[in-house]
C-alpha cells in the first residue's frame, strides 16, 4: 500500500519477506500476535539461523510496517514488535564493525598503486572518481558524457544506476537486469565540483576507450552513453567492482608488506653487521 518507494527498495522488502519471515512466521495470526511471539522470532533469527543484526534490522523494518498497518486496521490494538529490536541488540552481543574511512596516505597509496600496475591500470579512472568526489558506486556507474562539463569543472548527478533480481514486475519482465533511477530524495540531485584529478581521470577513461575500440553499447530506460563501462560496452555492475577493489586492495597490501620486510631485513643485515664489526661489546649476544 505504500507510495513512493523505488521498485528495487520494494523488491528488497518482498525477498526480506520471503525469505525470513514467510515460512514460519509469517503464517501466524495476525489479529493473534504477542510481543512475545516477535522476540522469540527474532531470537531464532539470530541464535539458530545466525543472521547478523543489520539483517535482522532489515527484516524488522518490512515486518514493523505491516504490522502498523494491521494497528490501523483494527486487527491489533498496539504493534507487537514496538522495540523488540532494541532488546534484542541489548541482549546479545553483537560484533559490529564500524566503518573507516581511507586516511589521505592510504587514499595517495591506493591511486599511485592503481596508476603504475599494468593490471590494474584500467580500474584507475572509476576508483579515483569515486575517490575524488564522494559518489556513491551507482551514481558512478550511470555516469554519462554528458553529464560531465569539463569547461566548468563540474559534475551533474541525476540518476543512478541499479541492478536487481525482478522478482514482481507487474506482468513485466523478471530476473536481474539494470535499470536508471532517480535519487531517492531531491538532495540526491546535485552538481559535484570537479578537482584535477577527477578530470585527468575521465581524460584517461576516454583515452583508455579510444585505443582499446570501447563505446557503450546499451540503452538503460533511455540513459545511454555511459562513461563507465566494460571491455564489451555494457555498463559496469557493482560486483564487478566489489572483486576487483578486494583483489586490488589483497595486492597491494602484499607489494607494500614486502617492502616493509624487505626493509626490516635491511635493517637487521646492518645491525648485524656493525656488531659483528664490535663484538667486542658484547652486540651479537644482545641481536
Amino acid at each position: 500500500m505504500k507510495r513512493g518507494l523505488k521498485d528495487n527498495t520494494f523488491q528488497n522488502y518482498l525477498y526480506l519477506y520471503r525469505q525470513f519471515v514467510e515460512p514460519d512466521f509469517g503464517k501466524s495470526k495476525v489479529s493473534a500476535l504477542k510481543k512475545s511471539d516477535v522476540k522469540q522470532f527474532y531470537n531464532i533469527l539470530a541464535d539458530e539461523r545466525g543472521l547478523q543484526i543489520s539483517t535482522i534490522d532489515s527484516v524488522h523494518t518490512v515486518l514493523h510496517q505491516v504490522l502498523d498497518m494491521a494497528v490501523d486496521d483494527c486487527y491489533l490494538r498496539s504493534n507487537p514488535s514496538d522495540n523488540v529490536l532494541r532488546e534484542l541488540k541489548k541482549a546479545h552481543q553483537f560484533e559490529t564493525t564500524h566503518r573507516k574511512a581511507l586516511t589521505v596516505p592510504e587514499q595517495n597509496l591506493l591511486l599511485s598503486y592503481l596508476s603504475k600496475t599494468p593490471k590494474y591500470q584500467h580500474w584507475y579512472p572509476i576508483f579515483a572518481v569515486m575517490l575524488g568526489t564522494g559518489l556513491r558506486v551507482g551514481e558512478a556507474t550511470g555516469l554519462r558524457w554528458c553529464d560531465v562539463d569539463f569547461e566548468e569543472s563540474t559534475i551533474s548527478v541525476n540518476h543512478t544506476l541499479v541492478n536487481y533480481d525482478h522478482r514482481e514486475n507487474n506482468g513485466g519482465k523478471k530476473g536481474c537486469y539494470f535499470n536508471c533511477h532517480s535519487p531517492k530524495t531531491k538532495a540526491g540531485i546535485r552538481t559535484v565540483p570537479m578537482m584535477d584529478f577527477v578530470k585527468e581521470a575521465f581524460e584517461k577513461e576516454r583515452a583508455y576507450q579510444e585505443e582499446s575500440g570501447i563505446h557503450c553499447t546499451v540503452t538503460v530506460d533511455g540513459y545511454t552513453d555511459f562513461i563507465f563501462v566494460n571491455r564489451f560496452g555494457e555498463c559496469q555492475h557493482q560486483g564487478t567492482l566489489n572483486k576487483a577493489i578486494r583483489r586490488i586492495i589483497r595486492d597491494c597490501n602484499d607489494e607494500e608488506l614486502t617492502k616493509t620486510q624487505t626493509v626490516l631485513f635491511s635493517s637487521l643485515v646492518s645491525v648485524v653487521t656493525l656488531c659483528g664489526t664490535h663484538s667486542q661489546l658484547g652486540c651479537a649476544k644482545q641481536v
